[in-house]
Parts: C-alpha cells; structure tokens; sequence
C-alpha cells in the first residue's frame, strides 16, 4: 500500500508540476487522496519519511477553522495558503509545534490539507534523534514535522523536489479509510474532513 520513502520508484513518480491536478479541485477529496502518498524530507543531507496515514481538510475563506477564513483576510502567518497547488504551508502552532500542510487551492484560493501522521519508513535513526525517543515518532502534527526536521524556513517550498518532497503512493482502499469531524479546533470541528487510515496505530483515536 506504500511506496518506499527516498526509494528510485518513489522519485520517479514524484508529483512534478504538470501532475498537481491528482490534488486540484476539490480540496475534500485530495485530503482522501493524500492517504497512501509519502513525504520526504533531505535535512542535513539525511532523508526521512513515511507514508502519510491521517490528514485533514482546511476550505478556506469560507471555513470558521481555516487559518486564511474570509474574517482573517491575507497575513504575513498565512500567505503560503495564497501561493498555489503543491506548495508547502508551514506554521507554528502554540508557539511550540510546527504543523505541515499541502496547500491544494490554486493562486489566491488559500484551502489546504494538514499532515496529521506518518507511518514512518526513511531515516528512523534521525527521526528518533530529533524526537528524543525511538517510538510515536509522526502520531501527530507536531511531532512528525519535527521528526522530519520541518521549520518555518521550509515555508513556501514547492513540495515537486527537495528538501521537502511529496510523493504520490497508490490509492488506500475505500474500505480502510475512516473519516470524522476534525481535532483541536474550536469552530466547525464536527465538519467531516479528517480522514485517516483505519487502525493504523499511528492515527490517534478516533481510528476507526
């Protein structure tokens, strides 16, 4: 169900700028198609990665929970949401955490899709040493983007190559994805844009 993070086969199908349309559209969807594409990372010349297993969907100006809602306007936090499909939009969350999103709108269109979890396969010895700890390495949007060593100065990145590469993966059967409303935001958080790989025991609950 995965390709092999830094892998000939995972470069090759790499998702080059004229392949983006596999995310446009209709940015529900593509946080379902994200399922099963992995995300590498070349920091210090190391790669790490995994197979994304839990994402969520961010609408936009006219989602209560979207960092780029029509009340909030264009802002110095939120312009990578601005810059176009395939751009990588990072942020910091509570002053602590960095959070990693794909942004799937089109120039000017802010929607984005949020990388909850990883199931990690590249790097793990550099993943862990940056985490601190061998085990819970990418359950959760903190912890994997520093897994991943994903700061603020990855911003903007155009996600087609490195230091930050995403990687398209087969599609996750219909039967093993769940779905629910989304965690930790305070408005629309019963909206249905969560999805998540059933049972995988890097999902925080709910997993099924």
């Amino acid at each position: 169900m995965k390709a092999r993070a830094g892998s000939a086969d995972a470069r090759t199908s790499c998702l080059r700028h004229a392949d983006w349309g596999y995310l446009a559209g209709d940015t529900v969807a593509a946080a379902r198609r994200l399922l099963g594409c992995t995300l590498v990372s070349t920091v210090d010349g190391v790669e790490a990665g995994g197979m994304i297993v839990e994402t969520e969907a961010y609408l936009g100006r006219g989602d209560p929970a979207s960092h780029a809602h029509a009340s909030k306007g264009r802002t110095p936090r939120n312009d990578a949401m601005f810059a176009g499909l395939g751009t990588l939009y990072v942020y910091v969350s509570y002053g602590i955490h960095h959070c990693i999103n794909v942004v799937t709108g089109e120039v000017d269109d802010p929607a984005a899709v949020l990388v909850r979890a990883l199931e990690p396969s590249t790097g793990l010895d550099a993943m862990a040493g940056r985490r601190g700890r061998a085990r819970d390495l990418c359950n959760g949007p903190g912890r994997l983007a520093q897994a991943l060593g994903i700061t603020l100065s990855h911003n903007y990145h155009d996600l087609a190559g490195p230091p930050v590469q995403l990687v398209k993966g087969p599609a996750v059967a219909d039967a093993d994805v769940g779905s629910s409303g989304r965690i930790g935001v305070s408005r629309a958080a019963d909206w249905p844009l969560r999805f998540f790989v059933r049972g995988h025991p890097a999902v925080k609950a709910p997993r099924w």
